[in-house]
C-alpha cells in the first residue's frame, strides 16, 4: 500500500472543508458530532435532511464510479473527504448503508434494472436501508438462518417468512436486504438467496428492542408472507451466500472510513474532557489516551491497504477478515477509558433512569461491539481457519 497526496488532492481536501464550513452550520448546527455508535436513533430526521443536503453538494457517493453517477474519486481522495468530515464534527451518515453496503453490492452482482432502480435513490438521500441477516439462531453462525424465501408461481412473487433481529433502524427504514433460504431443506451456505425487500407493507412487523442504554434503534422483525417481486433478488437462487459475504467485504472497506470518523469524533470528545477535569495528569490515563491515537491511525491503514487491494467477488481477504475483531475490541477499551477520565462523575445521571451523557452511552453500548455482527471468539475462529489456514479442532464425542 503507497498513499500520498498530490496537489490536486491538497485543492480537494480545501473544497470540502469550505464546503462543510458553509453547511454543516445554522439549521444543521445541532447535528455536529452527532450519530455515532449508540447515537444512531438520535436527531435522524434532521440527520435524513443533511443527507439531500450533501447530495445536492455532489457529496454522496464520492468513491463510486462515474457511470453509476458518483464523483469517481480516488482512495486518496475519499480518506481526505472522511478526514475533512470528522474534523468538521459530520454527524454520523443516515445513509451509510445504502450508499456504503447496498450500492457496491449492486454494482457487483445486481442487474442493470436493479441498479437503475436503486442507486440514484440512494444518491439522492431519498431512500433509506437497513440489514436483515442475523437471527435469534443466527448470529454469530450466519449461515444458521431459517428464514424462508418461497416463490409463488401464480402470483409471480417470493413470499418470505421468518425472523430477524438486531436490526438497526429498521423503523425508518425503506428497504431491507435480506437473506433467506430458498431451497426447503438446504444447511448451512447452501440454498440461500439475497433478497430486496420494501418495508412498508402488510407482512412486516418491525418491534423495538430497548438496550442498556435505554434506546431502542435496532429491532427484532418479523415477515409472515411479505412480498418481494422477481426482480429483487441479486443474483439467483442459491447465490445469497456469496452475495452476502461480498457485502462484508465492502461493510470492512470503505465504509470503515466513515466508522472510524465516528471513532476519531469520541476519542476527541475525551481528550477534551481529561484536558478540561484534570484527567490528563495521570500518566496512566496520556498513556491509555495515546494506544487510542495510535489504534485508531492502525485501523486507518489497514482500511486503506484493504482498498488497495485488488477486489474479489469471492468473500473476504485476510486483510478484512481481522478488522471486525480489531475495531470492536479497540473500540470497548476506549468505552473503559471514557468512564475513567469521567471518573466519580461516570456513576452519576443528568436526569431521570437513562439521563446518560454521551461518554457513559458510550462505555454501555460498547459493552454490544464484541458480541453482534460475530462475536470475538468467533472472528478468531474465522481468522484461524481462513486467514491462517488452521485445521479446524475436533469436535468432542459426545
Amino acid at each position: 500500500m503507497k498513499l500520498g497526496f498530490t496537489a490536486e488532492d491538497e485543492v480537494f481536501r480545501h473544497e470540502i472543508a469550505d464546503w462543510l464550513a458553509d453547511n454543516l452550520s445554522g439549521e444543521f448546527e445541532s447535528i455536529r458530532f452527532r450519530g455515532g455508535p449508540g447515537d444512531e436513533h438520535m436527531l435522524f430526521l434532521e440527520r435524513v435532511t443533511w443527507e439531500k443536503k450533501l447530495a445536492e453538494g455532489g457529496w454522496t457517493g464520492i468513491g463510486w464510479p462515474r457511470e453509476f453517477g458518483g464523483r469517481g474519486c480516488s482512495l486518496e481522495q475519499q480518506v481526505i473527504f472522511y478526514e475533512e468530515y470528522a474534523r468538521a464534527g459530520g454527524p454520523g451518515r443516515a445513509g451509510h448503508i445504502g450508499e456504503g453496503l447496498v450500492a457496491p453490492t449492486l454494482m457487483a452482482f445486481g442487474s442493470k434494472q436493479q441498479q437503475q432502480r436503486f442507486l440514484p435513490k440512494i444518491l439522492g438521500g431519498e431512500e433509506f436501508w437497513c440489514q436483515g441477516y442475523s437471527e435469534p439462531g443466527a448470529g454469530s453462525d450466519l449461515s444458521n438462518i431459517s428464514t424462508r424465501a418461497e416463490f409463488d408461481p401464480i402470483a409471480q412473487v417470493w413470499r418470505l417468512n421468518g425472523q430477524k433481529i438486531w436490526t438497526s433502524l429498521a423503523q425508518v427504514s425503506d428497504w431491507c436486504f435480506v437473506i433467506a433460504r430458498t431451497e426447503p431443506g438446504s444447511k448451512g451456505h447452501n440454498g440461500l438467496g439475497f433478497f430486496l425487500v420494501e418495508m412498508d407493507q402488510a407482512g412486516i412487523d418491525v418491534r423495538p428492542i430497548q438496550q442498556l442504554t435505554g434506546t431502542s434503534e435496532f429491532n427484532e422483525v418479523f415477515f409472515e408472507n411479505a412480498l418481494v417481486a422477481t426482480d429483487c433478488i441479486v443474483g439467483q437462487p442459491g447465490d445469497g451466500w456469496r452475495v452476502a459475504m461480498g457485502l462484508l467485504g465492502f461493510e470492512r472497506g470503505i465504509s470503515t472510513l466513515g466508522q472510524q470518523m465516528l471513532f476519531q469524533n469520541e476519542l476527541q470528545a475525551i481528550v477534551r474532557l481529561a484536558r478540561h477535569n484534570g484527567a490528563s495528569k495521570d500518566p496512566s490515563i496520556r498513556q491509555r489516551i495515546a494506544d487510542a491515537h495510535m489504534g485508531l491511525k492502525i485501523m486507518r491503514y489497514n482500511a486503506m491497504r484493504t482498498l488497495s487491494s485488488e477486489p474479489t467477488r469471492a468473500g473476504l481477504d485476510c486483510a478484512s477478515m481481522t478488522y471486525k475483531l480489531y475495531w470492536s475490541t479497540w473500540h470497548r477499551n476506549l468505552g473503559n477509558l471514557a468512564v475513567d477520565v469521567l471518573g466519580p462523575d461516570a456513576n452519576v445521571v443528568e436526569r431521570g433512569s437513562y439521563g446518560l451523557s454521551r461518554l457513559q452511552t458510550l462505555f454501555l453500548f460498547t459493552r454490544s461491539d464484541t458480541i453482534y455482527g460475530g462475536t470475538n471468539q468467533i472472528q478468531r475462529n474465522i481468522i484461524a481457519e481462513r486467514a491462517l489456514g488452521l485445521p479446524k479442532e475436533p469436535r468432542p464425542a459426545v
